[in-house]
């Protein structure tokens, strides 16, 4: 009896000292995903995770995550341009997926919109040629879901901005696309950075300038990760650029 009682204070300190109910791993993953910008070895953290998770659990949202979590691996973990291209082949096969899975989930049609124009930046001008049909279907079914995404219309305007006109492009288009994107959502500074480089192609210094600092001067950005690892960066850069090159009224270029 007295070897009991002693294991029953022992059991329950043990209970206590037992860790919580383990978090479903497709919240784990998306926590770790919130703040990757803290540490980016959580993409892959999260993309092991959703590999597990898709395999055992193939649901829509997991797919979705993945895509998501590949697409991202692409941007900043892969070290060479054949890794970058894998990660994005990878992350348009999960997309395609989720999509069969839900065929209405805009954020699916996105990711593969994404993972496809990212494909297409590294490949070769034919194979890019034949995704961009891929990536004009998925722009048009996303707006035809939601026509107040956010991400849509960005995606829309930048196909607008890059394209030539026989092709599709339209520059005035492309501007009404994105400030409508921008005013549904200010803080999404991806959007507002791709404004910026639309109005540097049209010559626009000081319109480009006023974009490049609200992205610099963003104290809420929508995808804070981005934000801080890409957005923030690139917008420094760029208006670094318009100022040496006197580009901004009032500030003189600087000596070589």
């Amino acid at each position: 009896m007295r070897a009991v009682a002693t294991l029953v204070p022992l059991l329950f300190v043990a209970a206590l000292a037992r860790p919580a109910t383990a978090q479903p791993p497709l919240e784990a993953a998306r926590g770790l995903l919130a703040a990757w910008h803290d540490d980016p070895a959580r993409i892959d953290r999260a993309r092991v995770l959703l590999e597990a998770e898709a395999a055992a659990d193939p649901s829509a949202d997991t797919l979705v995550e993945l895509s998501r979590a590949w697409f991202l691996t692409g941007d900043f973990r892969a070290r060479s341009e054949p890794d970058r291209l894998a990660a994005y082949e990878q992350g348009g096969r999960a997309a395609r997926r989720a999509i069969a899975a839900a065929p209405r989930n805009e954020r699916a049609h996105l990711l593969l919109a994404f993972n496809s124009g990212r494909s297409a930046q590294i490949t070769g001008v034919m194979r890019a040629l034949g995704m961009l049909g891929t990536i004009r279907e998925e722009s048009v079914t996303v707006l035809r879901l939601n026509p107040s995404s956010v991400d849509g219309l960005i995606l829309a305007a930048g196909m607008a901005a890059e394209l030539p006109a026989f092709m599709g492009g339209d520059r005035a288009k492309a501007e009404t696309l994105f400030t409508r994107a921008l005013d549904l959502d200010p803080h999404q500074t991806g959007g507002r950075l791709e404004l910026a480089r639309l109005y540097l192609g049209l010559r626009r210094w000081t319109d480009a300038a006023r974009e490049l600092q609200a992205v610099m001067d963003e104290t809420t950005p929508t995808d804070r990760p981005r934000w801080a690892m890409s957005d923030l960066p690139r917008a420094r850069a760029m208006l670094v650029e318009l100022r040496e090159r006197g580009r901004v009224p009032g500030i003189a270029p600087q000596s070589p």
